[in-house]
């Protein structure tokens, strides 16, 4: 933890997430002669998106060949993998089923397929009800695509040990200090914060659910605005885990950029279902254009996802299309999180990775899932730009 968090420095990169820190790692990689310094709001890194998910390595199936999500998520889950095996951090390559259960979902699973080959994802493989089986005996459906690349990971311990090298480097980490606000200067711009201010000679702000807020206060346009969506998940007892032995996937709504109620095992050995997507607006949100406009066009999708929060029966009904053994008794509650999501003002959900600049600055104003398995291949997008 930086004692004086307010000395001059070349480099502040703004939230220590996966994301932040990645991106504070890459730029000291690239100019160990600088000073670096994290500011953090929270006591400790990690503390929100990172930490409060379903910890999956994604392998790339699902985005638009030529996205920057389809890019980094394959090169960023290659990497992530290599990072963990050097520092120690849990992580397992269980693979993942995405299982059609009826000949309506075959033509969107045709599309997953050829997404994940157009992408470069290793090892697809198209199975029939038998082969989804030997992966997973207890699962159902007529056809699955499986993704030996997909994995789990300890986020949180990602983040922890990127603090850990970044301050064995010499860069610096100030826990406690939440970011006000920013004032462009000539030849620096003031990062104001709970612990004073902080001049810098550049500034990288990866912010999550604030990133909008941060972005806007250094000059930037409002569109898009960051519309916060709750995810709950529950998980199975222990006696019933044996049920799922890596993770099973619903074909998603291609429209959306929610994965549906899935099972997932999770390095703390618990299985993990959900989660559920319910949006959660705060003030600044309620007050975007594009918050009704999107409600508007998916209100039956979020009728859904309400009743799946308020009925432990329905969510178990969702998961038991996939694992027909399952009953409500099964589960027990997790955890939730919130998913930092980019709106338009025309309601427009944002599909991709988005940044903008401001005087000495860049934000990064959209990233969502799969951002945590990308992070080490964002932080090179960003400090190609930076440099």
């Amino acid at each position: 933890m930086s004692d004086d968090p307010s000395r001059p420095r070349d480099i502040v990169v703004v939230g220590a997430g996966i994301v932040g820190l990645a991106v504070a790692r890459e730029l000291q990689r690239r100019r160990p002669e600088q000073s670096i310094t994290v500011l953090e709001q929270e006591d400790e890194v990690g503390r929100h998106q990172t930490a409060r998910n379903s910890g999956v390595i994604h392998a790339g199936i699902y985005y638009a060949p030529g996205s920057l999500k389809a890019r980094l998520c394959v090169e960023g889950a290659r990497d992530l993998y290599a990072f963990c095996e050097q520092h120690g951090v849990d992580v397992e390559r269980c693979g993942k089923l995405i299982v059609a259960l009826d000949r309506s979902e075959l033509p969107a699973l045709d599309e997953l397929e050829r997404r994940g080959r157009a992408n470069g994802v290793p090892g697809l493989l198209r199975l029939d009800a038998d082969g989804l089986r030997e992966i997973e005996p207890h699962a159902t459906g007529i056809e699955a695509l499986h993704s030996p690349a997909t994995g789990i990971a300890d986020f949180q311990g990602v983040a922890r040990a990127l603090a850990t090298e970044l301050s064995g480097a010499g860069a610096e980490l100030a826990t406690g200090c939440a970011v006000t606000g920013t004032t462009p200067g000539r030849d620096h711009v003031l990062i104001e914060h709970s612990r004073g201010a902080t001049p810098a000679r550049f500034a990288v702000f990866c912010g999550g659910a604030w990133s909008d807020r941060l972005a806007v206060r250094a000059g930037a346009p409002a569109d898009p605005r960051i519309v916060p969506f709750r995810g709950s998940y529950l998980k199975l007892k222990p006696e019933r885990r044996a049920l799922v032995r890596g993770l099973i996937y619903p074909v998603p709504d291609p429209r959306l950029p929610f994965l549906g109620v899935h099972l997932t095992k999770h390095v703390s050995g618990d299985v993990l279902a959900g989660p559920t997507a319910l949006l959660a607006p705060n003030g600044a949100s309620l007050r975007w254009p594009g918050t009704w406009r999107m409600a508007r066009r998916w209100w039956r999708t979020g009728i859904t996802e309400i009743g799946l929060a308020a009925s432990r029966v329905r969510f178990a009904r969702a998961a038991a299309r996939y694992v027909p053994e399952l009953t409500a008794d099964d589960f027990e509650p997790a955890f939730a999180g919130v998913r930092a999501q980019a709106v338009r003002r025309d309601g427009q959900l944002v599909d991709d990775f988005a940044f903008s600049r401001t005087d000495r600055a860049l934000h990064v104003r959209n990233a969502p899932s799969p951002a945590a398995t990308s992070a080490l291949a964002i932080a090179r997008v960003i400090a190609d730009d930076v440099s």
